[in-house]
């Protein structure tokens, strides 16, 4: 439910705008009502609220002024002026505060209804966009995480230190590194190692055992082989293309 903050200073339309259209079953909720400006903004500062819909002529604070101060502290609340008939060029000059359309005192039926039926169907499609980009931020945040922590630990990291570092199961992470990146998670950390190999064996300070434990393998056999699988040449051969020699 979308929830509207109603402000009118008469009592009467307030009551009835409140409990005699049925907001439900548009998908709205009047959550509150204030007689003035000055309670909406008191209201809103401690309460979320999607829609204010407002009297224009108040006192103490009017519509166009609770507009004015809404848009002042950016926020992102659907306003919807209650007007009367020689209101209505002083509510167009409130368009600049994000004002998004009129209502006629006291408001038919229909017009409200086709209103804020319309108004249901723009904030659904904000909210779903929103929900979209949140849920990518989300996800690159995630990914960018484990990639940043297999680049920092590619000797000793392990699918179940990933696991634990995001708080997935093994078998789900497994599944969701494949889906977001489209490269499986053993893949990826085997290539880090051997880019990392790569650089190593251009030190000439480092023999081939070194960089296979520098890099994860105890076996120096596996290293070689999985390197020549993935650089297509020994490491040695690596070496000497570099123009490197190395001493056993």
């Amino acid at each position: 439910m979308y929830k509207i903050l109603l402000v009118d200073d008469e009592e009467e339309i307030r009551l009835g705008l409140k409990n005699y259209f049925p907001w439900n079953q548009l998908g709205f909720e009047v959550t509150h009502d204030c007689e003035n400006g000055e309670e909406a903004l008191l209201f809103i500062k401690k309460n979320n609220i999607d829609i204010i819909l407002t009297d224009i002529r108040m006192p103490i604070m009017t519509g166009v002024e609770l507009a004015r101060e809404v848009s002042n502290q950016n926020k992102s609340i659907k306003i919807i002026f209650l007007s009367g008939y020689r209101d209505f060029e002083y509510a167009k000059e409130a368009l600049k505060y994000g004002v998004i359309d009129y209502i006629v005192k006291p408001g038919k039926f229909e017009e409200i209804q086709a209103l804020f039926s319309k108004l249901k169907i723009d904030l659904d499609k904000k909210t779903e966009s929103n929900n979209s980009t949140t849920t990518k931020y989300y996800s690159d945040n995630i990914i960018q995480a484990i990639t940043t922590y297999i680049k920092e630990h590619y000797a000793t990291v392990t699918l179940d230190d990933i696991a634990e570092l995001v708080q997935m199961s093994p078998t789900y992470l497994s599944s969701y590194f494949k889906e977001k990146t489209g490269e499986n998670f053993s893949n990826y950390v085997t290539e880090i190692r051997m880019k990392q190999a790569a650089k190593l064996l251009c030190d000439f300070r480092y023999k081939t055992y070194d960089v296979s434990s520098l890099v994860g393998y105890t076996n120096p056999k596996n290293f070689t082989r999985m390197f020549k699988k993935y650089h297509g040449m020994s490491p040695r051969e690596y070496r000497s293309q570099k123009g490197m020699t190395e001493n056993t």
